[in-house]
């Protein structure tokens, strides 16, 4: 399905423009609210049924049993292990929950939840050759509406708690960001709109410590992104990987921790997904996402290792040679357990 905003003037881009010639001056208008951005590559699956909500509640992180109609929340299905395998936005109308996702977990998803339908009250079905997503932070986009509802998931990382709730004011607050579901057959007539990259909307996400499933590996748990802020609850019944994140979150720590990286841009290269972070000559993390951002310039966010010094300058490879690095502390490394366990004295000691 080709986009009609590939045919504006200026658009760069495979299946969704990712620029259309003025990254920088796009991420401008996108964070004042005067610009869309097309995300007609990503996936939409509904799952309608009376069992709906208490089914995906019982598989996934997040407390939505409860969703209530026009309600937004996120959640994430972690395999056995509590690793992160899908991050998903929902809305609910009252009658069917719509599952927003990135266009290359849409298949494997919807194929997933279908296996595990068993005889509850649910059907799920993949719709996305009929509705298409479009990202903003405060331009009004006409939804389409279900049941008077209309289908707008609305972020709730500026909301939520997390581990960098007592530190000031977090990046998130100033991220006012929403995913407006549309019908496919109205895309030519907003492609005539002010209207921002992806690259855009990448470089103001990673501003915000946002992330999202491009920054996760396959050891990626959701303590490291602090994605408790938004897409776990603590306090839920069992669900699967739940295991590890109660025993990080009581008894331990986060084996990795994100952090925004401020770049030297001296070199006018930017890190590639996956590249290397360096503390001297060990390395400590890797790269998940890099941007230009219109204010701070080269950014990045990484995980690197949870002892890493957070006031060390780090470097990151490149095709350029090596980048200066400036760790801001996302996830702390002594983010402490919830419950302080008494050490035992040894056998025999005194």
């Amino acid at each position: 399905m080709t986009s009609p905003f590939l045919e504006r003037d200026g658009a760069v881009g495979a299946a969704v423009p990712e620029h259309y010639g003025n990254p920088l001056g796009e991420q401008r208008a996108l964070a004042e609210g005067s610009a869309i951005v097309d995300l007609s590559d990503r996936a939409v699956l509904s799952v309608a049924g009376p069992d709906r909500l208490t089914w995906l509640d019982s598989m996934t992180s997040q407390a939505i049993a409860g969703l209530a109609p026009g309600e937004s929340a996120e959640t994430l299905l972690l395999d056995p292990h509590g690793h992160v395998e899908h991050a998903i936005r929902l809305v609910d109308d009252g009658a069917t929950t719509w599952l927003l996702v990135d266009g290359d977990e849409g298949e494997p998803l919807a194929a997933w939840l279908d296996r595990m339908r068993f005889r509850l009250r649910v059907e799920v079905a993949d719709r996305t050759a009929e509705l298409a997503t479009i990202g903003s932070l405060g331009a009004p986009v006409d939804a389409v509406e279900a049941g008077g509802v209309p289908l707008v998931w609305r972020d709730p990382w500026a909301a939520g708690p997390g581990f960098t709730s007592a530190r000031g004011e977090h990046p998130g607050a100033r991220w006012p960001y929403a995913e407006t579901l549309v019908e496919r057959s109205t895309l030519a007539g907003l492609a005539a709109r002010p209207a921002a990259g992806t690259l855009a909307l990448e470089a103001l996400r990673i501003a915000a410590w946002r992330p999202r499933l491009a920054d996760v590996d396959e050891r990626a748990i959701p303590h490291e992104l602090d994605w408790l802020r938004s897409a776990v609850a603590l306090d839920k019944g069992c669900y699967r990987g739940q295991e590890t994140v109660a025993k990080v979150h009581n008894l331990g720590h986060p084996p990795r921790r994100l952090v925004q990286l401020h770049l030297d841009g001296s070199l006018g290269v930017l890190p590639a997904r996956g590249a290397i972070v360096r503390l001297g000559e060990d390395e400590v993390g890797r790269v998940s996402t890099a941007a230009m951002h219109y204010e701070l310039g080269p950014i990045a966010l990484a995980l690197v290792r949870r002892r890493t010094d957070p006031a060390a300058t780090l470097t990151v490879d490149s095709e350029a040679g090596p980048l200066a690095a400036a760790q801001e502390v996302v996830v702390p490394p002594d983010a402490p357990p919830a419950v302080q366990v008494p050490r035992l004295p040894r056998l025999g000691a005194r």
